[in-house]
């Protein structure tokens, strides 16, 4: 019986200097670390990535891997 694989987004913030330690959670994404605005810049990121694939029909796990990476590349915002 094969075992179905549910894809899992994680991203780290690798540039926290104030010592805090910053958490965000979903069904399909956790997001570690980073300086507040790092942390807020990842969030946006993932949030807007997760509503192009909705407004698409398509769900995390059908997507490509390439799709995903486009859309999160399409939907960083600016420094």
């Amino acid at each position: 019986m094969a075992s179905k694989h549910q894809k899992h987004l994680l991203g780290v913030g690798l540039d926290n200097e104030d010592g805090h330690k910053r958490l965000t959670q979903a069904e399909r994404f956790t997001l570690v670390g980073g300086s507040e605005q790092t942390h807020e810049r990842m969030t946006e990121t993932v949030v807007k990535t997760f509503e192009d694939l909705k407004r698409k029909g398509k769900n995390f796990d059908e997507a490509e891997p390439k799709e995903i990476a486009d859309l999160l590349q399409k939907n960083t915002p600016a420094p």
